[in-house]
Order: structure tokens, then sequence, then C-alpha cells
């Protein structure tokens, strides 16, 4: 079961491969060293203009070890819609999106990616945090699930873990996360 894979001793994101957004296998090793975000985007999410957040902190610390690693997903309110390919120019034509991209992937469920799996089985849901975006995410995910936050999995678009140079991860980010804290976040691990 992949949540005994998860709780394994000894793991890190270097165990992983995934599907690059040509269709090709890629063993996360080859970022072995590196400060990595990995974040579950969206192109029609309230929180996608993160991405220009996003685009500006991998252009800040891209030459001092540390990128971002995209993974579209489609499980929250449909909200990536197309093909890897028409959700790559939409990234590149609108926020002119340089990091990394991936296949489209389930984070959740049966046919959850093995990466997300473990990611959020290092660090599970904490909540929202404060603020009116959280309470708005509080509320709506209530709504479908009264004891939602009792599981650890992803609850919307643009969560982010924050993964040191040994490929252990440090930190979790919900997509209500102030920017400044990941950025802050990022540079203390550099």
């Amino acid at each position: 079961m992949l949540l005994g894979c998860a709780a394994r001793d000894g793991m890190t994101v270097y165990d992983f491969s995934v599907q690059d957004a040509d269709g090709q296998t890629v063993s996360l090793s080859r970022y072995e060293g590196q400060v990595l975000l990995v974040v579950n985007t969206a192109t029609k999410c309230g929180f996608t203009p993160q991405y220009t957040e996003l685009e500006a902190l991998y252009e800040q610390y891209a030459d001092r070890g540390f990128t971002i690693l995209d993974f579209p997903c489609n499980q929250f309110g449909g909200q990536a819609p197309g093909t890897i390919g028409e959700i790559r120019e939409f990234c590149t034509g609108k926020y002119d999106v340089r990091f990394p991209q991936f296949d489209k992937i389930d984070v959740n469920g049966d046919h959850a990616d093995p990466l997300f799996v473990w990611l959020y089985g290092q660090k599970p849901f904490a909540g929202f945090g404060k603020g009116a975006r959280a309470g708005m995410m509080d509320k709506m995910l209530k709504s479908q699930d009264t004891d939602y936050a009792s599981n650890p999995d992803i609850k919307w678009n643009f969560t982010k873990f924050l993964i040191d140079r040994k490929g252990h991860v440090v930190a979790r980010f919900e997509p209500t996360d102030d920017m400044k804290d990941v950025a802050a976040a990022v540079a203390a691990l550099l």
C-alpha cells in the first residue's frame, strides 16, 4: 500500500520518478542537492496568479540551487482543464513560467501519484491559517466534508512542499499561506 511505502524510514524525494510534460520518465534524483518546492497547480483557479510569485522566486534563487517542480492537477473544481500541452502554453504565455512542469496527475484518491502520497504522509494538513481566504477555504471544504481537516491529503490547488538539499520534506504551505512566508523558508534553506 502506498501509505506504508510513504512511512518507510530513509525515503527521500529522490526515490521517486515522475512523468515530465513530454511523457518521459524522470527520476527526481536528477535534483539531488537542490532545494525544491513541489507544487500542485491549476490554470483556472483563484490561486493561479501565484504563478507570478512562484516564477519570481524561481528566478531569484535558481542560480543558488533552487527549483520548483510544477504538477498540474484537475482534481479540485476541474480547474486544470486541457492537455498538458495546453496547460504549458498557458503558463509560459501568461506567466512566463520557466521552472520544470510535469504531466497532469492526481494527488489524492485511488490514482494518486506516489510522490504526493509520500509528501502529505511526511507533512499532513495542519490548517489553512487565518484570514479571509483561509476562512473561505474552510467553509467550502466543511460543506463537502465536515471532517475534512482530519486527513493528511491535499485540500486544494497550489499546495506546496518544501524539500531540503537532502531530499527531506521540511514544510508544507497551503494555498492560503502568504508567498512571503514561502520565500523566507526557501531563503533559509539556501
